[in-house]
């Protein structure tokens, strides 16, 4: 889905609001994200230098930020040398037009897609539509989302949110639609779903003469990119076609062959809880007619907000993110708000810290992302390149309250602020409290409804704690003197 749509939608609080209320949605959460944490953490539990490996991540990921535009340069000139274009977009709308016109200069009106967060990012699907190019997601997860006309729901899995059930009734519903219908007896058996999809999708691998892909690193010195996967379909959209065009944020580079080794560790583990991807596809520019490859490559090298988030000292530790999604899966807020309810392609932990910053936060849902967690730390300590997530919720936070807020919520902080500065007005309105407690109400009305819906309100002392004080510091004294006396 692209931006407009998601930014269409309400804030955290009020999605969250709607989506914890579905039973069907937090029960296909619960099973899910339970699942997958633990076949992640048997894996990583198997490496015993994974703290190592984690921390390396960290450095690389570090090291090509501090110095992104040289690798960037360098990156440019390989694939230049490799016989690919690079083309560079500055926003999504530049990076739609870039890709639609490339495919309009083929002569051809359809392309077929590797599950790709860059191009989600920029709904770039939806761009094509309005050009008369249709693009045909090919992973299983990807085409269920399509299929149904719906939103992803996670960076890993984007149909977590629905059954297999479900996703029957998807197929029996739509796929005809799409070209090829499902077969008539077709069950909820995860055998029976997987062959219906690929029966539908083998035609158009086939067929398909341009594919649209992101990459999961870009290697600068060759000029490399990478794509792991574990269907197999990407390798189909990445060798088949006669042109591939790819879609990927300046922050994927990273700078050699050696930094490859280290992620290629971590990411199948912290993701699907493999010790490597069944498929990992590497290529440098473009083959030729005579080889195992396309004859054309364009890569289009996408900030769209990134170069923002990089000059944020705190802010850009986002730009690390591997896009592993296993700060989703132990995450306790996404697990029973479910992904839609963050308005964004990224959900959850990193997308609560990566959407603000690429979005900015002038919009009521992005100005909320920064709140949708309870700073657990849980996300912090299974990121692979040690993402401080906490942190920079509370530095977003920060942010977020010093555009204002509401204006009832400044009437009150300003009040708060001048009580604090005069001792006097505080110790008399403490005392006004305690004498009016009784008629105190359970719940506060109006704006205050939404700190009491969900807690209780303290219970006020009758005295204050400095009148108390002094009353028995009085008395301490009276009584050592009196002992003083007796002596």
């Amino acid at each position: 889905m692209s931006g407009d749509t998601f930014l269409g939608m309400p804030s955290f609080p009020a999605a969250a609001a709607e989506s914890t209320r579905n039973r069907r949605l937090r029960a296909n959460l619960s099973h899910a994200t339970r699942t997958i944490r633990e076949k992640r953490a048997r894996a990583v539990a198997e490496l015993t230098d994974w703290a190592e490996l984690r921390a390396a991540g960290k450095a690389i990921k570090d090291h090509t930020l501090r110095h992104l535009d040289r690798y960037l340069l360098q990156l440019e000139a390989a694939v230049t040398a490799a016989g690919g274009t690079v083309h560079w977009a500055v926003d999504a709308a530049e990076a739609n037009r870039i890709v639609a016109d490339l495919v309009l200069a083929t002569g051809e009106r359809e392309v077929i897609k590797v599950k790709s967060m860059a191009t989600q990012e920029i709904g770039l699907n939806e761009a094509l539509a309005a050009e008369g190019i249709a693009a045909y997601e090919t992973d299983l997860a990807e085409l269920i989302v399509q299929l149904g006309d719906d939103r992803p729901s996670h960076i890993l899995v984007p149909a977590i949110h629905r059954n297999r059930e479900e996703i029957r009734e998807i197929f029996a519903e739509r796929m005809a639609a799409w070209g090829r219908p499902a077969p008539e007896d077709l069950t909820d058996s995860p055998a029976q779903l997987a062959e219906a999809a690929r029966l539908h999708l083998r035609e158009k691998f086939l067929r398909a003469k341009v594919a649209v892909s992101g990459a999961n690193f870009m290697i600068a010195e060759t000029g490399t990119l990478v794509v792991v996967e574990s269907e197999g379909n990407g390798r189909m959209c990445l060798t088949l076609p006669e042109t591939l065009i790819s879609v990927v944020g300046i922050e994927k580079v990273v700078p050699s062959w050696r930094d490859l080794e280290v992620f290629l560790q971590t990411l199948p583990r912290s993701s699907t809880a493999e010790r490597m991807n069944p498929y990992t596809s590497l290529w440098t520019g473009t083959l030729g007619p005579e080889g195992d490859g396309p004859s054309a490559f364009h890569l289009v090298l996408l900030d769209n907000g990134r170069t923002t988030a990089l000059a944020d000292q705190v802010g850009r530790q986002a730009l690390r993110c591997i896009r592993c999604s296993a700060c989703l899966n132990v995450c306790p807020v996404y697990e029973r708000a479910g992904g839609h309810a963050y308005g964004s392609v990224y959900p959850g932990p990193i997308g609560a810290i990566l959407t603000p910053q690429l979005r900015g936060t002038t919009s009521e849902i992005d100005a909320s992302l920064p709140f949708a967690s309870s700073l657990c730390g849980a996300c912090y300590e299974v990121c692979p390149v040690a993402i401080d997530i906490p942190e920079v919720l509370v530095h977003l936070r920060e942010q977020v309250a010093g555009q204002g807020g509401h204006r009832l919520e400044r009437a009150a902080v300003k009040a708060a602020g001048f009580a604090l500065d005069h001792p006097g007005v505080l110790a008399a309105g403490e005392r006004v409290a305690g004498r009016a407690r009784g008629l105190l109400p359970d719940r506060l009305p109006g704006p205050g409804r939404g700190w009491t819906d969900s807690r209780d309100l303290p219970d006020l002392p009758g005295q204050p704690f400095r009148d108390w004080w002094k009353k028995n510091r009085s008395r301490s004294r009276s009584r050592s003197r009196s002992r003083k006396d007796s002596r």
